[in-house]
């Protein structure tokens, strides 16, 4: 790690710790002021920040208090961009709030990186360098979005439309649907499990998102949002978890 001044982060240490521990640890989040939520979040911006490399190489001029103030103006930001009339139905309140701090504190570190770096990069192509370029990704990327076209999110990416011809006979289909459905139980959890199962009928009839909502006993106002969120993160969670060797024949 890139050397930083030792004072001043004890400094910066020793101050989040003092305005920490003046918060009243019984509030709830939307009963925080802006400033003491703000306060509160700060160890995270710290704990993404060192997930960085502070080589010149990959950060430049940047060293790890750098990182944190590029962290703490994305959290700023983020958390001037929280809504709770939505914040507040989450059932898991926790994580909803640091997985949506949490993307905004790492995009800002990133860009901050970028913006410093000696020699500028493309953020396309930064993007492709640390996907492997893009290729393992897509690949798995276009199997699922293949099987699971009716993702609302994924009507309008361009991946969609590479579509792959269906030949196979029934029992090829049965085998597909057999050897997807143990992807999803070791990848997936129990709730996206029973939503992708249900939604695509991979070992029983299609359901309606109604039906399925039904069965996961979720408030019928908001079903079909629930489960079209469920679904998209699903995917998601599969592409980036799948390794591209466990799809390969199939593509």
């Amino acid at each position: 790690m890139k050397k930083y001044n030792t004072n001043i982060y004890r400094i910066y240490k020793e101050d989040v710790v003092s305005r920490i521990n003046s918060l009243d640890s019984e509030l709830e989040y939307d009963e925080f002021t802006r400033e003491e939520l703000i306060t509160k979040f700060l160890p995270l911006v710290e704990n993404i920040a060192r997930k960085f490399s502070t080589a010149s190489q990959a950060s430049g001029v940047m060293d790890i208090l750098d990182l944190i103030q590029e962290g703490s103006s994305g959290l700023i930001k983020a958390v001037d961009r929280i809504d709770w009339s939505i914040f507040n139905q989450s059932k898991y309140k926790e994580n909803t709030m640091k997985s949506f701090l949490y993307k905004r504190i790492k995009g800002a570190i990133r860009r901050g990186v970028d913006v410093n770096r000696a020699v500028r990069i493309p953020e396309t192509k930064l993007q492709e360098i640390r996907k492997n370029f893009g290729k393992d990704e897509k690949m798995v990327a276009m199997f699922f979005n293949s099987i699971f076209l009716s993702i609302d999110e994924y009507q309008d990416n361009e991946d969609i439309n590479l579509e792959i011809e269906d030949k196979s006979e029934s029992n090829n289909m049965d085998l597909l649907n057999v050897y997807l459905l143990g992807l999803l139980r070791k990848h997936l959890d129990s709730k996206e499990y029973q939503v992708l199962r249900m939604s695509y009928g991979l070992d029983c009839n299609k359901h309606s998102a109604k039906e399925i909502a039904e069965v996961l006993n979720f408030k019928q106002s908001s079903a079909y949002v629930n489960i079209s969120k469920i679904k998209k993160q699903a995917v998601e969670k599969l592409i980036k978890n799948v390794d591209p060797s466990q799809v390969l024949d199939y593509t």
